[in-house]
């Protein structure tokens, strides 16, 4: 496990050292720095549809793609969520972005962004 957290950590730093090299070029405005990190930060998340609202249980189903920091492929499960706020904003039938960590056993949605 402690083997699988290191390779997780490392293909994360070599992902950021890629995306970093590939974007190398003239020097950044202050501004365009906001702008790429702004940008960066959605690969982070997931792609998915709101099959169920939980809101008493404090739980959401969502059928998703590939979540990459967990490596999970596909598929549709339960998750808790981090702060009960975000399932005001969300209804069955939704497609979403959405970032998820573990939590000791759990799979925790800690954001969701409705997709435009």
């Amino acid at each position: 496990m402690k083997q699988r957290h290191t390779a997780l950590i490392l293909s994360a730093l070599l992902a950021g050292s890629a995306y970093a090299g590939s974007h190398s070029g003239a020097p950044a405005a202050m501004g365009d720095a906001k702008k790429d990190s702004a940008m960066a930060a959605p690969a982070d998340m997931a792609d998915g549809e709101i099959r169920k609202v939980d809101a008493d249980n404090k739980k959401i189903t969502i059928k998703h793609g590939e979540i990459k920091n967990l490596d999970m492929p596909g598929m549709t499960m339960v998750f808790q969520v981090k702060n009960p706020a975000l399932l005001n904003k969300a209804k069955a039938g939704d497609k979403v972005r959405f970032k998820a960590e573990k939590d000791g056993t759990a799979f925790v949605v800690t954001d969701i962004q409705p997709v435009k």
